[in-house]
């Protein structure tokens, strides 16, 4: 890699860091959320946002602006952190996560936060969505791309099949979707629960183009993988990222207790001791 290149890197890395310990400490104050899908997606919206997505936070609602759809909408602390980061909003207002009247609900509001483009938590709707707009993109003769985050456990909702059937069939090659394959979900491992595998092999029947990332967490994949994905027609494409639940703290990884839950403060100063970022403080 270039010099230019391990700078970027670094950079994305950086920020990656600094969103974990931001989503952890949000969820924490608000007693409640999602850690492990955020953290093990963080790396791959770090990215999107910061690398990859023609945005303009000064003017969210840009017509020629990429499109970013969480269709797993609980894991939106990942997305606040970005947005807040990016200039969509004060980042004060993340320490409001889910409090009555704040801008950062559960699960993303297209209506409330400024850069959130779909309001997305019933789970297997997003990729409609995104597909939709990929459609309109095309109909306008917009050169906007739209990217839409899925989880494993999500897919195993029979409205992703018609989505992804639907999105070959009209060869929308300007539509990405990324996979959060962590391989666990709030009931515990996807294998257990509704077996996926070979989950590549199915969307390939589908009519899509598979990139498979097998470190999604790895900055160097992940911006090697959204740049192969947007180069592709003819077809929609969907890079299925290998992460890791909880990503970052190491006694949190590859644990399906921390789906859903907040950290005791005693394990906080664990993850504080392990995402160690100097001059951090929750204002």
């Amino acid at each position: 890699m270039s010099i230019i290149n391990k700078a970027l890197i670094g950079d994305l890395e950086a920020k990656a860091k600094l969103f974990r310990r931001e989503i952890l400490e949000m969820i924490l104050k608000a007693g409640t959320g999602h850690p492990g899908g955020s953290l093990s997606a963080i790396d791959i919206i770090t990215a999107l946002y910061y690398y990859k997505m023609k945005v303009d936070p000064k003017n969210p609602k840009w017509p020629d602006r990429d499109r970013f759809v969480l269709s797993k909408g609980h894991v939106c602390p990942a997305l606040y952190a970005v947005l807040a980061e990016k200039g969509f909003f004060p980042k004060e207002a993340l320490w409001t996560l889910r409090q009555p009247g704040s801008i950062l609900q559960g699960h993303p509001d297209m209506r409330k936060t400024p850069g959130v483009e779909m309001s997305t938590g019933s789970l297997g709707q997003g990729l409609s969505v995104a597909v939709g707009m990929a459609l309109a993109g095309r109909l306008d003769k917009k050169d906007y791309k739209v990217f839409c985050m899925m989880g494993d456990g999500e897919i195993q909702e029979g409205n992703i099949w018609e989505g992804a059937m639907f999105a070959a069939h009209k060869k929308l090659d300007n539509l990405v979707g990324i996979l959060d394959r962590n391989r666990l979900q709030i009931d515990g491992s996807t294998e257990d629960v509704m077996a996926l595998e070979p989950v590549a092999d199915k969307w390939k029947a589908f009519g899509w183009e598979v990139l498979e990332l097998k470190d999604g967490n790895d900055m160097i994949q992940v911006v090697d993988a959204l740049d192969k994905a947007t180069q592709i027609k003819g077809k929609p494409i969907i890079i299925i990222a290998d992460t890791i639940k909880s990503k970052g703290v190491s006694f949190m990884e590859n644990k399906a207790e921390f789906h859903g839950r907040a950290l005791r403060p005693d394990e906080m100063e664990k993850a504080r001791k392990e995402l160690d970022i100097p001059g951090f403080k929750v204002s």
